[in-house]
């Protein structure tokens, strides 16, 4: 019994495990060309920061609007409200002719 176990830990791999390595190896470049895939050219992602960052800013004088006191320091805020909106209509419409609109929107809000 012992010669078998002694032959046995000195054999080279056999095929089984050379094929599952194999098998594994072609799993993760399955994996890897599909991230890639989905991974979104630089234009796009350059537009999603620059919506985030519209978006984030929005929120920012929306909140400072609901507590300013002055007047006219609500004014300046509602005008630069006015002008994110518009900002963020100008962003939407420029990617509403292309498939790129529902991926910006998707990664903006989730």
């Amino acid at each position: 019994m012992k010669s078998v176990q002694a032959y046995n830990e000195s054999m080279a791999r056999g095929w089984e495990s050379k094929s599952v390595e194999a098998q594994i190896d072609a799993a993760e470049m399955q994996v890897r060309s599909a991230v890639l895939k989905k991974t979104p050219s630089p234009q796009m992602l350059a537009a999603i920061r620059k919506r985030e960052t519209i978006i984030l800013s929005r929120t920012r004088v929306v909140r400072e609007l609901e507590s300013a006191q002055n007047p006219r320091y609500k004014a300046v805020l509602m005008k630069a409200l006015a002008d994110l909106e518009a900002q963020l209509s100008a962003i939407d419409s420029e990617a509403a002719g292309s498939a790129a609109t529902k991926t910006i929107a998707r990664a903006a809000h989730g």
